[in-house]
């Protein structure tokens, strides 16, 4: 019976043809044969051409024209002469002389060059200054272009340069396939652009670079696990998973987690992008898919990861007018490659996305991507530990309080931190320090969350005195507000592109929020609005980022949480509807939410009018102060105002944004 494995460097979607002997045809070939096409057909035309003795104009007076026997004078293209002689002149030449064509009246016996037109016709009219003005040789002047450089100028020279085009875009298009050079450059358009990390190949990052996602890297580790021990769990019935999604928001690791697995698995690794299966020929796409299966199966067992998957694994069906988008054949061959007819073992599929709710079903259903891996923002302990990889490279002070950090930046992803880190480094080198304190992580969350500081930023006393009590209209809200997020930090410094001033609060850990928790979070966002409208009997355009958070939550209570009475336990929020044109609820309904959100507004807003009437005084305090000073914190509003009549023992949340205000110049 014969041998059903595969020899060393064979594999099931390869050739087993002997190697081609002698040498390899390469494209290079047909540009050179065409260049000396050229020289050739250029110099034989150019001996064709050339008839007659090249003599100096010296010599043609002498030998031709003081003996009277020329005919006329032929002056080419402004540069060349040629000497014609009178009839039966010729045959009085001596024998041996180097005349090409003997005989022939019509050819020119010899041929001089000028330097310029005027130059000639001023010697020549020298040289016959004593012949009579009727006797005179007859000078005619021509413009020629040899046969070659007609049909070069045009036909060939515009059929090369589109030639040569087309080379060239190829080229650049099938450039990055596998090496891409040489002859199949050209052909290599339909292959695979994957980067391949080889078994041993150095990639710096492991698992220990990969902090905050325990849950991910379990997940994770039992795969490369099971491509170096599978008799371990093939030994139980077990099958090897045939593929991972990744799934998380930006920021969060996803790609990063699949570096550390090319770092740890000792397998070969492919590494390609979604949106390089995206190209502008039709079929490209899925004869990329299959060239990327095909090298796979050569190198069994391996990982092939596709990041931002969605770009090709959008859900098919959706695109009305292309009924035969080149995008659902790339993810029809995607699907047939990864659970088809062959069912191919031995492959194990990574793929990252941010948007899961896009994707194809079929994609996601088992034996495809057997598991999807959810990669959150993290929580304390995880920002703590993230933290901890990125400060490992920074001279940080030995008074920093890491976990003081991880409690102030709630909600912040990896590449969050990452960028805090860097930044806090930059600010401490600014200021010339040896090492990175807290001070420098502080103004660094101030310029992550609020952006630039704009120091020089000319704010008119008026201007600046609605600011300065429009935040305190927020601060004191909050304050006194039994399910309002507690306050870090409260400034008037101007921010980024439009934020004149914010309040940081940091929000308490929950999962859950009810009705009143809702509530006390729009009557604290509506603070800066109601106190504008209290002290100075107008409101301005600062409340805009505001406005758009209350109305988010308002209809998100009454559309989505069922939290109207009138329109009851109903949620009208589907997350798998793409449809922007229609919606689930009639005219009727929709007038209904209108005016159920206009009254969950007002109510707020009246409820937010009366606290602060009742806290006039606190207010002003808080708005004095930071017309003072610019930046209070929490000890500051604990001096002015007093305690805050509510304990903050929950711990800080980990979902919610940590800014809660951006004022904005809309004028």
């Amino acid at each position: 019976m014969e041998d059903n494995k595969f020899k060393p460097g064979q594999g099931p979607g390869k050739d087993n043809k002997p190697p081609r002997k002698g040498p390899r045809f390469n494209i290079y070939w047909i540009y050179g044969i065409m260049i000396l096409l050229l020289i050739g057909l250029n110099f034989f035309s150019g001996s064709m051409g050339s008839s007659g003795e090249q003599m100096s104009f010296q010599d043609f007076k002498q030998k031709y024209l003081d003996k009277g026997q020329v005919e006329k004078l032929v002056v080419v293209n402004k540069s060349e002469v040629e000497v014609f002689l009178k009839k039966g002149a010729q045959s009085q030449q001596t024998p041996g002389s180097k005349t090409p064509f003997a005989g022939n009246d019509e050819t020119p016996v010899a041929k001089f060059t000028i330097g310029s037109v005027e130059q000639f016709e001023d010697n020549l009219k020298e040289a016959q200054s004593e012949v009579p003005e009727n006797d005179r040789v007859r000078v005619v002047y021509e413009q020629r272009g040899s046969f070659l450089n007609d049909i070069l100028g045009s036909f060939l020279l515009p059929v090369i340069f589109l030639i040569a085009m087309w080379f060239f875009i190829m080229r650049k298009m099938g450039g990055g396939a596998g090496g891409g050079g040489g002859a199949g450059g050209i052909f290599n358009i339909g292959k695979s652009k994957a980067q391949l990390f080889e078994k041993g190949t150095r990639v710096n990052i492991t698992f220990n670079d990969v902090a905050g996602l325990d849950e991910a890297k379990v997940e994770v580790m039992e795969i490369v696990d099971f491509l170096k021990n599978p008799k371990k769990y093939t030994a139980l019935g077990g099958k090897i998973p045939k593929g991972a999604l990744l799934v998380g928001p930006p920021g969060t690791g996803k790609t990063l987690l699949a570096k550390a697995v090319a770092g740890e698995a000792q397998v070969p690794f492919f590494s390609m992008s979604g949106s390089d299966f995206v190209e502008l020929f039709v079929g490209v796409g899925a004869s990329r898919v299959r060239d990327l299966f095909k090298q796979a199966r050569e190198k069994a067992p391996c990982i092939v990861f596709i990041d931002e998957i969605d770009a090709i694994g959008r859900a098919r069906g959706k695109n009305v007018v292309m009924s035969n988008d080149e995008r659902e054949n790339t993810l029809n061959q995607l699907l047939v490659e990864m659970d088809g007819f062959s069912g191919d073992t031995g492959i194990i599929v990574l793929a990252a996305t941010n948007r899961p709710d896009v994707l194809d079903t079929a994609l996601l259903r088992p034996g495809r991507f057997d598991r999807q891996i959810s990669i959150d923002v993290p929580d304390v302990k995880g920002r703590e530990k993230i933290f901890d990889v990125h400060l490992k490279p920074i001279k940080k002070s030995k008074n920093l309080d890491i976990h003081k950090l991880a409690v102030q930046t709630p909600g912040f992803a990896g590449a969050d931190i990452a960028n805090i880190c860097n930044e806090a480094a930059l600010i401490a080198a600014r200021k010339g320090k040896t090492e990175v304190d807290m001070d420098d992580f502080n103004d660094a969350i101030d310029r992550v969350i609020g952006g630039l500081e704009k120091k020089n930023k000319i704010i008119l006393p008026e201007e600046k005195k609605v600011i300065a009590y429009h935040e305190a209209g927020h601060a004191v809200s909050g304050w006194f507000l039994e399910h309002a997020h507690p306050l870090v930090k409260v400034t008037i410094v101007p921010r980024g592109v439009a934020a004149l001033g914010y309040a940081q609060y940091l929000p308490k850990e929950m999962y859950i929020r009810n009705t009143d928790h809702l509530m006390d979070d729009m009557c604290m966002t509506l603070g800066g609005r109601a106190v504008e409208e209290i002290v100075f009997g107008k409101i301005s355009t600062g409340a805009l980022s505001d406005l758009q958070h209350v109305t988010r939550m308002a209809y998100a209570m009454v559309s989505m949480y069922g939290m109207n009475p009138v329109l009851g336990n109903i949620s009208f929020y589907d997350p798998q509807s793409d449809s922007q044109f229609s919606k689930p609820y009639s005219e009727e309904t929709g007038k209904i939410i209108d005016e159920e959100v206009r009254k969950l507004i007002a109510q707020a807003y009246q409820r937010t009018k009366a606290l602060l009437n009742d806290k006039i005084d606190s207010v002003k305090a808080i708005a004095e102060e930071l017309l003072k000073k610019e930046v209070l914190f929490k000890d500051d509003m604990e001096r002015l105002i007093g305690q805050r009549p509510y304990e903050d023992t929950a711990p800080p949340v980990d979902d919610i944004p940590t800014v809660k205000d951006s004022l904005v110049n809309n004028s």
